[in-house]
């Protein structure tokens, strides 16, 4: 369910698809229940022909600067799309399509200060919200390792940092630092090994953000949320369409989003599983995603970045278990819970992914270099 989880009667979100559908009969209106931050709505038109949009009501409680968000999204989806066309691709397809108002814009206010945006419907197409095989991973690697090498040469710094600091680990172990120290519901002393754990990688929490403020690692346009979800697959062939929410699009480090897919696509049980010794990575899935991004990305990526791919997977991990294990310590302010402990919970197991990482290291690195 969305965090808003806003109720609309027909009559009102009826005007809001007639903004973007102005001369066309609104037929239907349904809820998609799938998205956790944005009322998401599907909207049949009738005008001409029968066809779908997909529209959304713009958390701005999360997005606090939503004009900055959709001038990033549209920048890069038409700078993907003249890529795409470029290769002779079907642009309405395989990039985001944003629609226009009448007046041009692609962000509408209602007049109760609701924000409003259309996207094209991408028939034929799925997405799934949990990997069951190898090849659906295979098919996310090379469809965020093509984002990445269409937008390889894209301005980066001409982008809005819509959340600042989302995948900074650094400024998250700073925060997880101080949750520590100020303990405010007296929590700390019943999770001493999880403190202890995360404390122990104090020095790795700094790696990549280090590379790059040095400049050593390139500044480029990352999504910042790649889970497989995110990814529409073709409903027949099961071949990548394209990239979809394009929310967390800013500038960041290729790293962030290989690393984010593996976190999310590897593991063996749920992110808040509770039995650990069914927390493992899967190596045929890691391999999958691997080649597939590696496939897309390899004339576009440094040395450097290669070098890094086992470690940023490690560092996403990480940087989610101190997220989940600050929220913990503040009292649950951030992530939604479904019980007590949930937060301390998922913490563990993005912990035990990371120890697991850690202890195939040798083998991870193995399979990069046969990639």
């Amino acid at each position: 369910m969305s965090l808003s989880q806003r109720e609309f009667s027909f009559d009102h979100l009826r005007e809001q698809a007639g903004v973007f559908a102005p001369g066309s009969t609104i037929a239907s209106v349904l809820r998609n229940e799938d998205g956790h931050i944005n009322d998401t709505f599907i909207v049949e038109i009738i005008g001409g022909d029968t066809r779908r949009f997909i529209m959304q009501r713009v958390n701005d409680r999360v997005f606090t600067d939503p004009q900055a968000l959709m001038r990033n999204m549209t920048m890069v989806t038409e700078y993907l799309r003249e890529r795409v066309k470029e290769q002779g691709g079907d642009v309405d397809r395989e990039v985001l399509t944003l629609w226009r108002t009448a007046e041009g814009k692609v962000l509408h206010r209602a007049c109760d200060g609701g924000l409003w945006r259309a996207f094209t419907f991408v028939e034929g197409a799925l997405t799934v919200q949990r990997v069951t095989c190898a090849e659906q991973l295979y098919e996310a690697g090379s469809a965020f390792g093509r984002f990445q090498n269409l937008l390889s040469e894209f301005a980066a710094r001409e982008l809005a940092p819509v959340i600042p600091d989302f995948h900074n680990t650094r400024a998250r172990f700073a925060a997880l630092e101080a949750a520590i120290q100020g303990n405010p519901l007296d929590r700390a002393a019943g999770v001493r090994a999880e403190i202890d754990f995360a404390l122990a990688r104090r020095q790795d929490a700094r790696v990549l953000q280090d590379l790059l403020d040095a400049h050593q690692l390139p500044l480029r346009v990352t999504h910042n949320d790649t889970k497989i979800n995110n990814v529409m697959l073709d409903a027949d062939t099961g071949h990548a369409v394209c990239v979809i929410d394009l929310d967390t699009v800013m500038p960041g480090s290729m790293l962030f989003d290989f690393g984010d897919a593996i976190r999310s696509g590897v593991n063996t049980a749920d992110e808040d599983e509770t039995d650990l010794s069914r927390v493992r990575v899967d190596l045929d899935y890691y391999r999958a995603f691997a080649r597939g991004f590696l496939e897309q990305t390899g004339s576009s990526m440094t040395e450097l970045e290669r070098e890094l791919l086992p470690f940023a997977a490690k560092m996403m991990t990480y940087e989610c278990g101190i997220r989940f294990l600050t929220d913990h310590l503040l009292g649950d302010a951030y992530f939604r819970i479904h019980r007590p402990g949930h937060n301390l919970d998922r913490a563990r197991t993005q912990f035990k992914l990371v120890a697991e990482m850690e202890r195939l290291e040798p083998e991870l690195r193995r399979i990069q270099d046969e990639l």
